[in-house]
């Protein structure tokens, strides 16, 4: 583990401040991120927070002995119950096979696994439980087989997220009902009806609220207290404001999460990038287009609270780019420390832009014939979650589902050696040509052609 030299300051969401990070156990990092509800394709917006607290989640790894990283599944949902009727499917049909292509999109951006991924359906017992503490502490109330959060319980209800009382009014209105004490207040647990999935309770059949499978699932794993809770800037108000107040509520006034950190929207032509607003590209999609590299890499070449505006012509930028940096590392292995300046720009609030800057510094003298800086991109990559190809492997990639094959490629060279050794350098030429309009580079040297996509 090498020796901790700069301090780790984060933007903490509750101060709107940068704020040097002190984790409350010597050594040890416990943080939790909002995960997906698997009801649908993964776009590009949900995406972005799962490469950002990826990243961070290796920088805390280089610097701490243990990180214990929790990202949920939230696979019981009004969203899910909706589309699993409009299929024609069962519930269990839907959130497995969405759940199964958000795994495999997400590793093709190059996403570690959590430590672990709990799934809302596994702690029903324990949201009951929360349920139940919270009425017994008269922060909840029972009604028409609801539990609903009483909002007046709180004095500071609403002050992390910073919301006028008519904002929090209008974010509690997806649930607007009669039996509401008053118009903010939220729900807890909800009745079934026989068509809809659910589970006994005092109350009768019904399910969980989505604020409270977080806060419970968070507390199951890491505590009533833990270190970071991460998420997108969307999720602050209200589902981030309502874990925090039942949380806190629930355990007598004792802090939920000591740092609070949210990545910016991704935006398209300005406006949030949204389902809702059908201007979304899958991930699923777009890797049939590009390299998941090039897309991780589109994602972190903004600061990850500001907006970044997402086009197609970015992530071909970035895979021309990634493209240099392959050729600049060649087959070294990477640096056991991060270049100063890299570790500097990680550190203050994971700077990623600032960081990429030194990747492309070090990639010119790498270029130039510097070993160490190629060892150094090579180790920037690695907590970036870039470069984690090997050269080869990058240019002989599949690339977009209208690339040539590999095995067409080599067919392709058969064609041309046999051509050239014919004398028939028409037909030389034109291959070479026709393989360099789609993008492949041949080389042709001592016996032998080799070749490579890209630049």
């Amino acid at each position: 583990m090498p020796t901790m030299q700069k301090p780790l300051q984060i933007h903490n969401t509750t101060t709107r401040t940068k704020e040097t990070f002190s984790p409350m156990r010597a050594g040890e990092v416990r943080l939790y991120v909002c995960g997906p509800t698997v009801y649908d394709l993964a776009h590009v917006g949900n995406a972005r927070p799962v490469v950002v607290f990826d990243s961070f989640v290796r920088l805390l790894r280089r610097r701490y002995a243990m990180v214990i990283y929790v990202r949920n599944i939230t696979d019981i949902d009004d969203k899910i119950i909706d589309r699993a009727h409009e299929r024609g499917q069962s519930i269990a049909e839907v959130t497995a096979k969405t759940t199964q292509v958000f795994h495999a999109d997400m590793a093709a951006l190059n996403a570690l696994p959590p430590d672990h991924e709990p799934r809302a359906t596994d702690y029903v017992d324990g949201m009951i439980a929360m349920a139940e503490t919270l009425i017994a502490k008269s922060h909840a109330y029972a009604a028409d087989g609801h539990v609903l959060f009483d909002t007046t319980s709180m004095d500071d209800y609403g002050v992390f997220s910073r919301r006028s009382q008519d904002e929090l009014i209008a974010g509690a209105r997806v649930e607007v009902a009669p039996y509401k004490r008053n118009a903010m207040d939220f729900v807890l647990w909800k009745p079934s009806t026989d068509q809809q999935p659910g589970w006994d309770s005092p109350w009768g059949r019904g399910r969980p609220g989505w604020h409270l499978e977080c806060s419970v699932m968070a507390e199951a794993l890491l505590g009533e207290t833990f270190d970071i809770h991460g998420g997108g800037i969307d999720l602050v108000f209200p589902h981030h404001q309502n874990e925090l107040a039942q949380s806190t509520c629930a355990h007598d006034g004792a802090a939920f999460a000591n740092y609070w950190m949210h990545n910016g929207h991704v935006t398209v032509g300005g406006e949030k990038m949204s389902k809702s607003l059908g201007n979304f590209l899958t991930v699923h999609d777009l890797l049939a287009e590009q390299p998941g590299e090039a897309i991780r890499l589109t994602l972190l070449s903004a600061h990850y609270r500001q907006p970044l505006d997402f086009t197609k012509d970015l992530v071909a930028e970035s895979r021309r780019i990634l493209d240099r940096w392959y050729r600049a590392i060649g087959d070294v292995d990477a640096a056991a420390d991060l270049p100063e300046a890299v570790e500097a720009a990680l550190c203050d609030d994971l700077n990623t832009p600032k960081a990429i800057a030194e990747m492309h510094r070090l990639a010119d003298q790498a270029m130039a014939g510097d070993g160490a800086a190629a060892s150094s991109l090579k180790a920037v990559g690695e907590v970036l979650g870039l470069l984690q190809s090997t050269p080869e492997a990058w240019f002989r990639g599949q690339g977009a589902d209208d690339d040539l094959s590999a095995d067409a490629i080599e067919g392709l060279i058969e064609q041309r050696r046999q051509a050239r050794q014919d004398k028939d350098f028409a037909t030389s030429d034109r291959i070479r040509d026709e393989l360099a309009a789609r993008g492949i580079v041949l080389e042709d040297g001592a016996g032998a052609t080799t070749w490579r996509r890209g630049g």
